[in-house]
């Protein structure tokens, strides 16, 4: 089933995530779908430097990991989402019920980390578990083909990317050019790197882990993500991208990653291959807060308020290629998915009908509030998108989608 996009309208007026539908509604159930916070590059900087005519800053923790800023940033955000939601009616017990809330997180410490920050702040004094798989195990939750729980079809895969992009992968370098040769500037400034983004050709391999795109596209995305990366840790203006970045051309290279994201996570087959699981996962959590008993292949209790899952930037990009959505969000490219950032499901009972409705919105830190480590609060919000479910959402506010439609929905979307 081919899903059509549909732009996501923002509002990030002063006070915009107070706005809620009308009291005839309440809100029984929250689940949010986050990416870890602010981590350290995944390369070493010995490889990172490989690409650059100047040495790469030390984040001060391992690969991979999750910084003390980006720690801290997921705290503030933990304090919003109980000011948000607690306005709604959740997570107000005070007694630590552990039935509030769920954490589930993938197994990399930066994941497990974002999910313990969010829980210390979405439920202060109390003890929260983070559920989890041992460090090092694959989750097929977040990635079933990693996991062997899920094969990959190579040609049907390779047909989809090669239907986004033609026969000549080239393409992507040629639609980008601009972006690629100020990105290219950053990392040279004046001098030249050991090696170029354009030394490997654009190749698409497939193995048992799914098809793959080699080339200057997927490198371009990777060190775009890592000057973000620096920009959203705090490091000094004249450190940033040796002096030559800013929250400007930083915007303009970051389009490299996006169109990475949205050919290789959110095409739908590939996305239906690796977020399938995560999805049937949601909708199943959903189904069990809506008929408050057990629901097979549910995540968490079936009291439980809140559950959060701890992931990815890929997971929001499958789930976004699997349903079609899209957002704006002002300071990141469109449908990206910065650190922090979320995609929120709601589920709402009418109080006349008893009908249960589901809202979608995607929820991220600016770039200058991660930069700066703003508080969050209700009246000085983070940027929240109210997204539209193609094939589903009505016209009201809020674009809420009937609850057994969404499930229909969703169940066509996989098959």
């Amino acid at each position: 089933m081919r899903l059509t996009p549909a732009i996501a309208l923002l509002s990030v007026a002063a006070g915009a995530a107070a706005q809620e539908p009308a009291s005839r509604e309440t809100l029984q159930y929250a689940l949010i779908v986050t990416r870890h916070g602010v981590r350290s590059p995944t390369w070493t900087l010995e490889r990172l430097n490989q690409y650059s005519a100047e040495p790469w800053p030390d984040f001060g923790v391992p690969p991979g990991h999750l910084t003390p800023h980006g720690r801290r940033l997921m705290t503030i955000l933990g304090t919003f989402y109980r000011e948000y939601l607690g306005g709604r009616g959740l997570l107000t017990d005070r007694e630590c019920a552990a039935s509030a809330a769920y954490f589930r997180a993938d197994a990399d410490q930066r994941t497990r980390e974002t999910a313990a920050a969010l829980a210390e702040t979405m439920r202060p004094g109390c003890k929260s578990e983070i559920h989890a798989r041992a460090q090092g195990s694959p989750d097929a939750l977040f990635d079933p083909i990693e996991a062997g729980t899920v094969k990959a079809d190579l040609a049907l895969s390779r047909a989809a990317v090669l239907g986004k992009t033609g026969p000549s992968l080239d393409s992507l370098v040629t639609a980008h050019r601009p972006a690629f040769d100020r990105l290219q500037g950053i990392l040279n400034g004046g001098g030249k790197a050991k090696r170029s983004l354009f030394d490997e050709p654009s190749v698409l391999t497939g193995s048992g882990d799914g098809i793959a795109l080699t080339g200057p596209l997927r490198l371009a995305s990777t060190f775009s993500e890592n000057l973000l990366l620096e920009y959203v840790n705090g490091i000094e203006d004249r450190q940033l991208g040796w002096g030559r970045l800013n929250a400007t051309n930083l915007l303009e290279i970051l389009s490299l990653h996006t169109a990475y994201a949205d050919l290789m996570r959110r095409t739908p087959q590939l996305a239906r291959a690796r977020g399938s699981n995560l999805m049937t996962a949601i909708v199943r959590s959903i189904e069990q807060a809506a008929v408050g008993k057990p629901v097979q292949g549910a995540i968490g209790p079936a009291v439980c308020q809140v559950l959060v899952i701890s992931g990815h930037d890929t997971n929001l990009s499958n789930l976004s290629g699997l349903l079609g959505l899209s957002w704006i969000a002002p300071s990141h490219q469109p449908d990206d998915i910065p650190p922090g950032g979320a995609l929120l499901f709601s589920l709402w009972r009418q109080a006349r009908s008893g009908r249960y409705l589901v809202r979608l919105q995607f929820v991220a830190q600016t770039l200058e509030q991660m930069r700066r480590a703003v508080p969050l609060t209700v009246a000085n919000p983070p940027a929240i998108a109210e997204v539209f479910i193609p094939g589903c959402s009505s016209a009201a506010q809020g674009w809420p989608c009937e609850w057994s439609r969404f499930r229909r929905m969703v169940e066509s979307a996989l098959e």
